[in-house]
């Protein structure tokens, strides 16, 4: 088995960096470690919109990227571990997350720290969840991976996963919301997130006497660093990547009530869009409604599109700030 230890911190590189190895050794088996700066890191069937409070994301520079793992949405941070364990599959340990969970767990243990398993794929303490993992089979590989929540800025989580149930109907996978815990409750102060890291890798070593570290080459951060850019780095695959889902939200401003529908097709383009309200315009709505259709629900796109035409006909005395806010 190789431990590789990621040199980066950057979400879009650590989870494009699981994909590229998969390809990079297809008989292997790893053990890949690594922590992410703010970031939040949605399953492959969510709808990132709906999973994330995407204002609050933005004003604090927290990455958003998709991984390629079923499950739902997690945040990570620096207080934050998360494993990765690669190997050959086999059907019938798939749905069994205690093989590899269990290494975990031991050195928990050895910690002082009363963790267990519980459900098909959580870890946790006193009943507090710490830990959640997900699955995949790509390529003639498992891959299961999982978080560590070792001091992780809980306020931060819950702002940054805190969205309107309301705006979203869809069919999309939803992240349940457990009773949290941070690890560091359970041990002394002079035990850091590093030593837990190296923990876990001195208890692979002494499980398999022929793992060895592996460390990236200046080929393979190139190759990862090409996979950000053509995919995980992108608004295709982390947000319009989403099912199908249908939106709605509405604003109060000066100008009146405004109410908007959209109904957005599987790789988030609008191809729906009715808007409602009270407010005056001396132009028709349809024909705003119709320049929207056929565009990306991002909202960088429909800034632009609101930035060419004049919105107060359509809307009376209103500015494109509070127009995009309705499509948030």
């Amino acid at each position: 088995m190789l431990i590789i230890d990621s040199p980066s911190n950057d979400a879009y590189f650590n989870i494009a960096l699981e994909e590229y190895l998969l390809y990079k050794f297809p008989t292997e088996g790893i053990f890949l470690l690594y922590i992410n700066a703010p970031s939040i890191i949605v399953g492959k069937f969510q709808n990132t919109l709906a999973e994330v409070n995407l204002e609050y994301v933005k004003e604090n520079e927290i990455k958003v990227v998709r991984r390629m793992s079923g499950g739902g949405a997690v945040y990570h941070d620096l207080g934050n571990l998360n494993f990765s364990f690669h190997t050959k599959w086999n059907e019938s340990e798939f749905m069994d997350f205690a093989r590899f969970t269990q290494p975990v767990l031991q050195v928990l243990h050895q910690l002082g720290i009363p963790g267990q398993l519980e459900g098909r794929n959580d870890l946790l303490v006193d009943g507090r969840k710490f830990s959640g993992n997900a699955k995949l089979a790509k390529a003639g590989k498992m891959i299961q991976h999982g978080t560590i929540l070792f001091d992780s800025d809980m306020s931060v989580l819950s702002d940054a996963l805190t969205i309107n149930p309301l705006k979203y109907k869809d069919k999309a996978v939803k992240s349940n919301r457990s009773r949290m815990v941070n690890l560091k409750e359970y041990v002394s102060d002079t035990v850091t997130i590093d030593h837990l890291k190296q923990a876990l890798i001195n208890q692979m070593v002494a499980e398999d006497s022929l793992t060895e570290i592996y460390e990236l080459t200046a080929f393979d951060i190139q190759e990862v660093e090409k996979l950000i850019k053509e995919k995980y780095g992108t608004w295709d695959w982390n947000f319009g990547f989403s099912p199908k889902y249908n939106f709605k939200n509405a604003i109060k401003i000066a100008a009146g009530y405004i109410e908007i529908h959209l109904d957005v097709s599987t790789g988030g383009s609008i191809e729906a869009v009715k808007i409602f309200g009270d407010f005056f315009a001396s132009k028709p709505i349809e024909e705003l409604e119709r320049l929207l259709i056929g565009m990306d629900h991002h909202e960088d796109e429909i800034r632009q599109l609101l930035s060419t035409v004049d919105v107060s006909a359509y809307f009376g005395k209103v500015t494109v700030d509070e127009i995009i806010t309705l499509f948030k």
